[in-house]
């Protein structure tokens, strides 16, 4: 049987995911309230903001920032989550 999310991005319920996508505490949390199309817009931004920004998945800062746009994006805590200033999604980068 699929396991059904009340996702807290697409604001309806969906297909969850299998296991968490991210360690500890944030990853449960994500795995419990976003869906598996939730998740996949998520990292569709999660481009945007590394290639923006000159991000590192394998820098532990860059990870700490990551995970503070993953908090905005998801729960709307923070200042983080939205679009770079001055990017167009799906307009070609910035203005």
């Amino acid at each position: 049987m699929t396991r059904m999310v009340q996702c807290v991005v697409l604001k309806t319920e969906a297909e969850g995911m299998d296991k968490p996508p991210h360690p500890g505490e944030l990853g449960e949390r994500i795995f419990e309230n976003v869906s598996r199309e939730g998740w996949e817009k998520w990292l569709e931004r999660l481009t945007t903001i590394i290639n923006e920004n000159g991000l590192s998945t394998a820098d532990e800062q860059s990870i700490e920032l990551i995970e503070k746009h993953m908090l905005g994006f998801f729960f709307g805590e923070g200042d983080y989550g939205q679009l770079p200033a001055g990017f167009r999604q799906g307009g070609g980068g910035k203005k």
